[in-house]
């Protein structure tokens, strides 16, 4: 079936940067919206940035003007661009999209597997 695979996740200090990808494949008619979410060790995981497939986007408070979500359809890929990071963004960042796998099918909630963000001095 569909399969979202997370990349560019790491270890970074803060004010560095990182580029997350998340490309999609398998079964896929078409992708509507697709966002990142993040869960910090023991707290509740969270919407960080959603992006439509016509391009419009929405971010959590805490990240606006420092991450920027994008996303290349024909290739099916979303990517969050992340910029000024602090401690506070810590956690495993997950990829989510809202796929119809065929033009008969429901709207499927896929998820990848998390990739880590820690960002610490």
């Amino acid at each position: 079936q569909v399969q979202l695979v997370e990349s560019g996740g790491g270890l970074v200090q803060p004010g560095g940067s990182l580029r997350l990808s998340c490309a999609a494949s398998g079964t896929i008619f078409r992708i509507n919206a697709m966002g990142w979410y993040r869960q910090a060790p023991e707290k509740q995981r969270e919407l960080v940035a959603s992006i439509t497939r016509g391009g419009n986007t929405d971010y959590l408070d805490s990240v606006e003007g420092r991450f920027t979500i994008s996303r290349d359809n024909d290739k099916n890929t979303v990517y969050l661009q992340m910029n000024s990071l602090k401690p506070e963004d810590t956690a495993v960042y997950y990829c989510n999209a809202d796929i119809r796998k065929t033009p008969w099918s429901p709207i499927t909630d896929c998820w990848g597997q998390g990739t880590p963000v820690t960002v610490s001095s």
